[in-house]
C-alpha cells in the first residue's frame, strides 16, 4: 500500500500553474482502483482522502508508514460513503450494511476497517483526531436534509448533513452528500471561502459522458478543472470551491479545519468573481 502526498499550496502559486499543475496539485483522479485501496495524503489540515474497491474481495484499511502510527485510525477518525452499489463495511467486528449514498462515521482507536462488496465503492476522508466518539451510521434521509436553490437558476438540491455540530459528533470532521436534482448544474453559487477548514468534493453519479466545470483559486483569480464521476477535488482554505456540470450529479462535501460551524464560511458576490 502507499500513500501519495500532495504538499499544500500557497494562492500565490495558483497563476503560473497551467492545466496539468493544477490537476496535480488539486485533483484526485485515481482513488477507486478495482481491487484495491488508494489513498491520498494532503498537507493542508493533514487529510487523507481513500477510496477502497472490494471487488475480488474484502480490503482492509491499512496504514501507512507516513503516518508513523501502528493502525490507520490510531490518531484519527474517519467519514465513509458508498457511492457504488449497497456493500458492507466491518468496523472492529461490528459490520454495518451501507446502501448507496449511506454515511459511516468511524472514530479514533477503531483498529480494523473491513470494506466488502464486489460493486460497491467506498470514499473515506479522514483527519486527525484528539478524542474519540462513538462509531455511527447514518443513511439517506436521516441525517439534516435541506433544500436549497431554485430550478430557475439551475441549483435546486437536496444536502444531506451526516457528520456536523448537531448530527453525528466527531472530533473535527463537518460531511455530507449533496445531490442536484434533474435540470439543475449549479452547487455552492454564489461561491464561498472559509479560511478556518479546507474541503474536498467527491463527486458520484455523473455519467460517464458527462464532465464537472469545478471553480477553484482565490476569488478575484479563478481557475477551473474539468472533473469526472468519482474523482476528488481539494479546496484549500483559501480557495472558493464551486461548480457546473453538464448533467444533474451528487457529490460527497468533506471538511476539517478549526470549526465546525456548517454555515462558517465568506460568501463572494457573483460580480466580484474574476
Amino acid at each position: 500500500m502507499t500513500l501519495q502526498i500532495r504538499h499544500a499550496t500557497h494562492p500565490e502559486q495558483v497563476p503560473g500553474f497551467d492545466t496539468a499543475a493544477l490537476r496535480r496539485h488539486y485533483l484526485v483522479d485515481d482513488l477507486f482502483v478495482p481491487g484495491a485501496v488508494n489513498a491520498v495524503l494532503t498537507h493542508h489540515d493533514r487529510i487523507v482522502l481513500a477510496g477502497a474497491r472490494p471487488t475480488d474481495g474484502p480490503l482492509t484499511l491499512g496504514t501507512y508508514p507516513e503516518l508513523r502510527s501502528e493502525y490507520f485510525l490510531e490518531r484519527r477518525e474517519a467519514g465513509i460513503v458508498n457511492v457504488g452499489v449497497p456493500g458492507t463495511v466491518t468496523a472492529d467486528g461490528t459490520k454495518y450494511e451501507l446502501t448507496s449514498g449511506a454515511c459511516l462515521y468511524v472514530g479514533r482507536g477503531v483498529r480494523e476497517v473491513v470494506f466488502e462488496g464486489p460493486e460497491a465503492a467506498y470514499y473515506v476522508f479522514s483527519a486527525p483526531a484528539h478524542t474519540a466518539f462513538p462509531t455511527r451510521q447514518v443513511n439517506p434521509g436521516e441525517g439534516n436534509r435541506l433544500e436549497l436553490g431554485d430550478q430557475q437558476t439551475a441549483n435546486r438540491r437536496t444536502i444531506d448533513q451526516f457528520i456536523h455540530a448537531d448530527g453525528v459528533q466527531s472530533c473535527q470532521i463537518v460531511l455530507g452528500v449533496t445531490t442536484l436534482h434533474a435540470g439543475s448544474t449549479w452547487n455552492t453559487m454564489p461561491a464561498h471561502t472559509h479560511d478556518r477548514r479546507t474541503e474536498c468534493y467527491l463527486y458520484f453519479g455523473l455519467p460517464e459522458t458527462e464532465r464537472i466545470v469545478h471553480l477553484l483559486g482565490e476569488p478575484e483569480e479563478t481557475r477551473h478543472l474539468l472533473v469526472a464521476d468519482r474523482q476528488a477535488v481539494i479546496s484549500p482554505s483559501w480557495s472558493i470551491h464551486s461548480g457546473c456540470g453538464t448533467s444533474s450529479y451528487s457529490f460527497v462535501w468533506a471538511m476539517a479545519g478549526e470549526n465546525q460551524a456548517f454555515g462558517d464560511m465568506d460568501g463572494v458576490d457573483v460580480r466580484d468573481l474574476r
